[in-house]
């Protein structure tokens, strides 16, 4: 009887050593495929960006602003090049002509007028920020001593890496038709640092 129970203790415990060996294998096998197919993120949208260069203007103002801006290289890019070495305009915001859209028989409006130029990469030079009235609309911009205000133009250059730093903030004002400024220069160093800044007129619009 004693040798019974003994063979029995030792089915057993290499049934329950054969077990856990088994449920090991199985969490590594579960490990290894988890790793191999990632859990998707859904709605995760991963952008890379160096610098960020914001222009905006007036809230429900009907005028039209351009963003240019030219890389140490020449590069250039403006609402009809709008990608241009490592420069990327995110959106040609033209007033009020597109911010308003019908669903459902209800009518959705955007005030927001606002262009982001995105530069993905440390480019080390001299760049250029210049913005144009494109179109000149001064409705809702209230006249002080003359018939043609000017349109405040806000421009705001930041770096973003490694972390979130405003290098320049300034409001520029455009004139009328045509008017073109050069909100500001700047210059890039090989380790991403921002220097040089200023405000040295530079025409971008004869070089298209």
């Amino acid at each position: 009887m004693l040798r019974s129970n003994r063979r029995r203790d030792t089915t057993e415990a290499f049934t329950d050593l054969l077990f856990n060996a088994l449920l090991g294998f199985t969490f590594m096998f579960a490990v290894a495929v988890i790793f191999m197919n990632p859990i998707a993120k859904t709605g995760i949208i991963e952008t890379k960006a160096e610098y960020l260069i914001t222009v905006t203007w007036p809230e429900g103002n009907p005028s039209d602003v351009d963003t240019w801006t030219q890389d140490p290289g020449g590069n250039l890019i403006w609402y009809a090049a709008k990608e241009s070495g490592l420069m990327h305009l995110d959106r040609d915001d033209t007033g009020t002509t597109r911010d308003v859209i019908t669903v459902n028989g209800a009518t959705v409006v955007n005030p927001l007028n606002q262009e982001i130029v995105s530069i993905r990469g440390v480019v080390p030079g001299e760049w250029t920020v210049n913005v144009q009235m494109y179109a000149y609309d001064p409705s809702g911009i209230e006249a002080i001593g003359t018939t043609d205000p000017p349109i405040p133009v806000t421009v705001k250059v930041e770096k973003v890496n490694p972390v979130v730093r405003v290098v320049f903030y300034d409001t520029i004002e455009l004139r009328g038709q045509g008017d073109e400024v050069t909100a500001v220069r700047f210059t890039i160093k090989p380790n991403g640092d921002v220097t040089d800044i200023n405000q040295l007129q530079k025409k971008l619009y004869n070089n298209t």
